[in-house]
């Protein structure tokens, strides 16, 4: 939502995730509000988020750490079993009806799913 500065600091604001204000619940169009009334109690809401972080509901969320590159999570589409339902070791077919809800692990050879 179209959100300006000025809208922490007026008395039209919802104070909510989903609406910006009373008379504008979408947000301002221009960057400027014809309905904007200072309120002489508010501080103003700083909108600064670290980087891997973003807000949910005004709580600061910290987002996991990836363990693979974009280029590893690609290779791991050409040969994990989730993915092509066969032993990237000795080629043997998954049960793709009943698949394992954690490990990879072949009955056939000694291939080990070791990336969890």
């Amino acid at each position: 939502m179209p959100k300006i500065p000025e809208c922490d600091r007026c008395l039209n604001n919802a104070r909510s995730p989903y609406l910006v204000c009373a008379d504008h619940p979408t947000g301002s169009e221009d960057n400027f509000c014809p309905d904007f009334t200072p309120d002489p109690n508010a501080e103003p809401e700083e909108l600064w988020e670290p980087e891997g972080a973003s807000y949910y509901d005004g709580e600061l969320i910290l987002q996991p750490k990836q363990r693979w590159t974009p280029e590893e999570q690609l290779e791991r589409l050409d040969y994990h079993p989730m993915f092509t339902g066969r032993c990237p070791s000795c080629e043997m077919p998954f049960d793709m009806k009943n698949t394992p809800s954690v490990h990879w692990d072949c009955p056939h050879c000694e291939w080990v799913d070791d990336s969890v």
